[in-house]
């Protein structure tokens, strides 16, 4: 698997994809600044200008069920909102 998992297209991101030239990923854990931003040019082909990343630890849950209480938790998972330099976009949309 590679460092990008998917691109986060909701009508925030979208937003500020017009208005910032800012884009969200979903990314590998282990992967850092400097390897998300090489992935992102190579794969996309444009500049990127700079990277913030956020990490995300999984909610515990519970339910109920006919055999009794279920117990577990949601997955980590680790965001990068990336932001370009200059005119370069990316649409997400191109390859549908």
């Amino acid at each position: 698997m590679g460092i990008l998992i998917k691109p986060i297209v909701t009508e925030k991101m979208t937003a500020q994809g017009e208005k910032l030239n800012r884009y969200g990923f979903l990314v590998d854990r282990e992967a850092n600044k400097i390897q998300i931003k090489e992935a992102v040019e190579q794969f996309y082909n444009v500049t990127v200008k700079d990277v913030n990343t956020v990490n995300y630890h999984g909610k515990r849950k519970s339910r109920y069920s006919k055999s009794g209480m279920l117990k577990g938790r949601t997955n980590h998972f680790k965001k990068a909102f990336v932001t370009l330099a200059g005119d370069d976009k990316i649409d997400f949309y191109s390859n549908i």
